[in-house]
């Protein structure tokens, strides 16, 4: 019998790499992602009973016992010779085990290491609000917001709840006092563990995914009621955010919620991580801050026309569309043509832009 391949010196490797992901899929060699794209590893391809064996040396019998039921699992593990990784396990063709492995960093990077846009500093210096970060699986959302939570607890006296499934960035307590859930573990769901947390003299908290309508609900109106709230969307720009939203809810509905969205948003910013030239990738912004006209629109049902708000008001609010923000980066050399019309939301724009500036 062939020796299985030990998986923690897998992982210690995909750190060594700087890799991002490690996948483990039957009929093919374990797979990093490094700055974007995948790479195969020089190992033997492995089989269903190959990855079993080496997925369940790192989780305990009940964990093993709900993947068999629920034929998914999702969780956070950290080993002392690795490091700490989101991990997804699940099942493919011929009932084999598939793994991802998602690496978190040890230490948060702040705001200022990210080169984040000077305008976070001062979202987060609100007192209510709600926060919302948004963009496409792998797209650094998670890392951002460890970031603001970081600049908040160097700087603020904040009792600050995270809501996670799994849990991923550790905070430990500075100025801040951390409450860490974890959907599963320490709560039953996200809309729970948020209604009560109203209970729970929270200054901040974050909602690791506003699946649903009960926690978007619970969400705003927490918001709404004095405190900062931030979430997340798998959405890829500032208006299909809000219209995401507001078609959580049907009829009737979605009058109130656009009346308490008006009054509870904040900001939305929208990211995408493109490949960056001579290696890496880059954070490319759509930042929405939220502004008399802009909750007035939202009231009245006129979502469509912030878009044109946003390209209005670019350097006076710290508001940008994400056109503007990568025709920023080319200008300075940091993205390609091509990547940048392959991320874009809006590539006629961008084209007619780059055309005019030629």
């Amino acid at each position: 019998m062939a020796d299985i391949p030990n998986i923690r010196a897998l992982l210690k490797n995909v750190v060594a790499y700087k890799a991002s992901d490690l996948h483990l899929v039957s009929r093919s060699e374990p797979q990093i992602r490094i700055d974007g794209k995948l790479t195969a590893v020089n190992m033997p391809k492995l089989d269903g009973s190959t990855i079993k064996e080496m997925c369940y040396a790192l989780i305990t019998d009940k964990q093993k016992k709900e993947i068999e039921e629920n034929r998914e699992l999702d969780f956070s593990i950290h080993l002392p010779e690795a490091g700490r990784f989101r991990v997804n396990y699940y099942y493919t063709m011929n009932g084999d085990l598939a793994a991802s492995f998602r690496t978190i960093p040890l230490v948060i990077p702040t705001l200022d290491e990210l080169k984040s846009p000077a305008i976070f500093k001062s979202v987060i210096k609100k007192e209510k609000g709600l926060i919302l970060v948004t963009g496409p699986t792998g797209s650094g959302k998670s890392t951002t917001l460890a970031a603001m939570l970081d600049e908040i607890n160097n700087t603020e006296h904040k009792h600050i709840i995270t809501i996670e499934d799994p849990i991923e960035f550790i905070h430990e307590n500075k100025k801040s006092l951390f409450s860490m859930r974890n959907v599963g573990d320490d709560t039953k769901s996200f809309a729970a563990a948020l209604k009560h947390s109203l209970r729970e003299d929270p200054d901040i908290i974050l909602v690791g995914e506003m699946r649903d309508k009960e926690t978007i609900s619970t969400a705003i109106t927490a918001a709404e009621t004095g405190h900062i709230v931030f979430g997340t969307l798998h959405t890829t720009s500032a208006v299909q955010t809000i219209n995401r939203i507001i078609d959580s809810y049907e009829g009737n509905e979605q009058v109130q919620t656009r009346n308490m969205l008006a009054v509870s948003l904040t900001a939305v910013i929208s990211q995408a991580l493109l490949p960056k030239v001579g290696g890496g990738r880059i954070a490319i912004f759509e930042i929405l801050i939220s502004n008399p006209a802009i909750a007035n629109l939202i009231r009245e049902d006129k979502v469509h026309q912030i878009y044109s708000q946003m390209q209005l008001n670019k350097g006076q609010s710290g508001m940008i569309t994400q056109t503007q923000s990568m025709l920023e980066a080319l200008k300075n050399n940091l993205i390609t043509k091509e990547n940048a019309m392959r991320y874009s939301t809006q590539p006629q724009e961008l084209s007619n832009a780059i055309t005019a500036g030629s």
